[in-house]
C-alpha cells in the first residue's frame, strides 16, 4: 500500500481564502524571487503534521480525531495581521496570524496530539502557535532580501478580521507536485459537547 502524506488540519472559509489571495498578490509584487509562495486555496490551519501515513491506519487517526473532538464545542477564530517567523528582521515564514477563541483550539490540538502518541505519532516538541503559512523564504534569501522582505510584511494591509467558524476538523491528504503541494480532505470530524 501506497503510503498517503497527510496532517490534520481546520479548513477555512472561501471569503478568507479570497482575502489571502489578495494579501499574497499584494506583497508579491515587492517580494524577491527567493519567496515560494503557498497556494492560496489550499491554506489551512494545520494541528497536527503526520507525514507519510498507511492508508490502513486511516480510520484509527479518524478516531482519535472524533475523541478528541468529543466535548469541544464549536468555537470561533479570526485570522488577522501579517508576521513572520522567527522575526521580521530575517524571516524564514510569512503568516497571517490567528486569534479568538484560542483556548478551545488549544484544547483540541493538544487532544489531538496526546491521543495521537499511541498510534506512534511523536508528540511536537516546540509549542503550537496557530498561524495561516503565506509563504517560506528559500535558504538561499540573502540578509538584505530577507530584511527588506520583512519590511514589505510590516507595511502590508491585513487590517480587516475575517471570522473562522471551527464547526470540525479534518484528515487532509497533501500531495507533492512540481507546481506545489495538493490538498484533498480525506475525511472530517465535528466537533460537539457529547
Amino acid at each position: 500500500m501506497e503510503p498517503i502524506r497527510s496532517f490534520i488540519a481546520i479548513e477555512l472559509p472561501d471569503e478568507l481564502k479570497l482575502a489571502l489571495t489578495r494579501l499574497q498578490t499584494s506583497l508579491k509584487q515587492a517580494a524577491p524571487p527567493v519567496v515560494k509562495w503557498v497556494e492560496a486555496r489550499g491554506i489551512h490551519l494545520t494541528l497536527k503534521f503526520l507525514g507519510n501515513v498507511s492508508s490502513d491506519r486511516i480510520n484509527d487517526i479518524i478516531q482519535v480525531m472524533e475523541q478528541s473532538a468529543r466535548g469541544i464545542p464549536p468555537f470561533q477564530l479570526e485570522a488577522k495581521n501579517v508576521g513572520a517567523f522567527p522575526n521580521l528582521k530575517r524571516p524564514q515564514v510569512l503568516w497571517v496570524g490567528v486569534s479568538g477563541q484560542l483556548d478551545r483550539l488549544s484544547q483540541l490540538q493538544q487532544r489531538i496530539e496526546t491521543n495521537l502518541v499511541p498510534l506512534d505519532f511523536a508528540a511536537e516538541q516546540r509549542p503550537f502557535t496557530a498561524h495561516l503559512t503565506l509563504a517560506r523564504i528559500r535558504e538561499q534569501a540573502s540578509s538584505h532580501e530577507r530584511q527588506r522582505l520583512g519590511e514589505f510584511v510590516v507595511a502590508a494591509k491585513f487590517d480587516t478580521a475575517y471570522t473562522i467558524a471551527v464547526n470540525s476538523v479534518s484528515l487532509m491528504r497533501s500531495e507533492l507536485t512540481r507546481e506545489g503541494a495538493i490538498y484533498s480532505r480525506i475525511g472530517s470530524v465535528q466537533l460537539r459537547l457529547k
